[in-house]
């Protein structure tokens, strides 16, 4: 609650979630949505079902950069 007594809504800075929508982890990854929805289709980022929703676990974002940052490319 905030200091007006209303529910406070997290965002996607909060430290204490676990799972991001796919517009959050977008958001991270400073990407588009269908770029981010296309990156878990095709595996390069993790996500997971949680009902008939479509989560990304909050380490995923960071995991995937660092797998680009490891694979040699040409400059």
């Amino acid at each position: 609650m905030d200091e007006h007594g209303t529910l406070a809504t997290p965002t996607d800075d909060d430290p204490t979630l676990v799972l991001l929508k796919v517009e959050e982890a977008a958001r991270r990854l400073r990407i588009g949505r269908t770029t981010c929805f296309a990156l878990i289709r095709s595996g390069a980022l993790e996500s997971v079902m949680v009902g008939g929703l479509r989560r990304v676990p909050v380490d995923a974002p960071a995991a995937y950069v660092a797998r680009l940052r490891s694979t040699p490319h040409a400059a």
